[in-house]
């Protein structure tokens, strides 16, 4: 799966971006979840607790990726 994403021309950088992202994305999902009337306090802890969940996966996958990165750089071989 890493060398496919390596081939789709996916870097580490670009996931460490989208896991930067999704802590701003679940900042936001909570509040515009939080501040509609008809949603509960729990709702939208749900909402934040579901975006948040991708913050991990994108810096677990941008970690692998940067593994990959190394094995392929000229000076490892």
């Amino acid at each position: 799966m890493l060398k496919k994403l390596s081939d789709m021309g996916i870097k580490s950088d670009h996931l460490y971006t989208a896991g930067f992202a999704s802590i701003g994305l679940t900042f936001l999902s909570w509040a515009i979840s939080r501040g509609k009337k008809d949603d509960s306090k729990s709702q939208s802890d749900r909402w934040g607790l579901f975006v948040g969940e991708w913050t991990p996966t994108f810096f677990a996958l941008g970690v692998a990726l940067k593994l990959e990165e190394g094995d392929r750089s000229p000076l490892k071989r």
